[in-house]
């Protein structure tokens, strides 16, 4: 079957009144909703005689699309169509672009059709004059252009101008080592002994699983006979909307997003003593608490089998850190652990795409990112070795 055009509607037979029903788009109100105008009679004939009197009437097509603005269609897009192919966290940022850069903005109210190249470029430049970082604006054209994208294949728009903009190129900065060294790691190490969640920590330094990752991890992950780990999933807080007024935070266990994140992690020796050593205490807990014990087989979890709070790791990460007196400006993330745990396996010069293999990344470049860190302190030391020889 061919696909309608704008404005020729559809017919269908309508059971509670047992007649038909014309539904005509014509056009988007004020928040960007598809407005609808329906047509009743008993035979198609009949609605369909009365939907192209409409039509005679009140054009539609063209003046349809060019009720959109680029607010109304950003939040059309957004709620309609990005919503169901994206993840809550994800939609969340989506939803903040549209709040804070979109919507009231001053190309909110511009009409689809009228947008050009120097509306965005001039709206862009106002942004960083006032401020605005560039990679705020290179995330801010990103999700545009994205929904621009949709609007050229509807034919709302001639050219997706958000691919012809120049954005404010970003300063080099010196990026910050967030790894530990290995003076510090050990440090960490003894620090950590008889946590209440040292094998959590553990985990993050020996195998460099993501902190949802190791928050999603049941024991139906760990096999102890081969000494791996099966990452599938992953939990994450994030705001669900039920719609533009309505949203609630909650704790979501998801698959990863993407396929690499779907591996197979070797563990340590000395860390799997630590997860057996765990487990028992796991049990004893069971036996204390019996019904008060909500057994959803979590290795990390509280002594009540609830799992963790998702922002209390990285809490109790910077506890330990002062702790170990590292000063607040040179306390590293908990992802942290993570690039610890890549420098490492790059200082016992394991390949970078095992590396990439056993993190999980979705491109090489990121572990390549971790990895010319790496080497560029392993320049140095060979600087240091050569200096010797005179």
């Amino acid at each position: 079957m061919s696909k309608r055009a704008n404005g020729e509607g559809s017919i269908y037979h309508y059971k509670p009144r047992n007649c038909y029903c014309g539904e005509l788009y014509i056009g988007v109100d004020t928040n960007g909703k598809k407005k609808i105008k329906k047509f009743y009679g008993k035979t198609k004939k009949e609605v369909k005689e009365k939907m192209e009197t409409y039509k005679l009437l009140n054009p539609i097509n063209k003046a349809a699309i060019n009720e959109y603005t680029v607010a109304t269609w950003f939040n059309y897009w957004l709620w309609n169509i990005k919503k169901r192919e994206i993840k809550p966290k994800t939609f969340e940022r989506y939803e903040c672009i549209y709040r804070n850069y979109i919507k009231g903005s001053e190309i909110a109210n511009i009409p689809l059709y009228k947008f050009k190249l120097n509306n965005l470029q001039a709206y862009y430049n106002r942004l960083s004059d006032n401020g605005k970082s560039p990679s705020i604006i290179k995330t801010i054209n990103e999700k545009l252009k994205s929904s621009m994208i949709d609007a050229e294949k509807n034919g709302y728009i001639e050219k997706n101008y958000c691919q012809l903009v120049n954005l404010p190129k970003e300063k080099i900065k010196e990026k910050k080592i967030e790894v530990f060294t290995i003076e510090q790691q050990e440090k960490f190490l003894e620090i950590i002994k008889g946590h209440e969640f040292e094998i959590l920590f553990l985990l993050a330094l020996g195998t460099g699983l993501r902190r949802g990752e190791l928050l999603a991890l049941r024991w139906s992950d760990i096999d102890f006979e081969n000494k791996t780990i099966n990452v599938d999933s992953n939990i994450q807080q994030a705001y669900i909307f039920e719609d533009e007024e309505t949203k609630r935070l909650e704790k979501i266990e998801q698959e990863p997003k993407t396929i690499n994140s779907f591996r197979t992690v070797p563990i340590p020796s000395k860390v799997l003593d630590k997860l057996q050593e765990h487990k028992q205490k796991q049990e004893q807990y069971k036996l204390a608490f019996q019904e008060r014990y909500i057994d959803n087989d979590f290795v990390i979890c509280d002594k009540y089998g609830k799992a963790l709070d998702v922002k209390r790791p990285t809490r109790m990460f910077y506890s330990i850190q002062k702790k170990m007196g590292i000063p607040e400006d040179e306390k590293i993330k908990f992802h942290g652990l993570r690039k610890t745990y890549a420098t490492r396996l790059f200082e016992k010069e394991v390949p970078p795409k095992t590396v990439q293999m056993l993190l999980g990344h979705s491109e090489i470049s990121i572990t390549l990112d971790i990895y010319t860190q790496v080497m560029e302190n392993k320049k140095i030391e060979a600087i240091e070795k050569i200096d010797d020889i005179f």
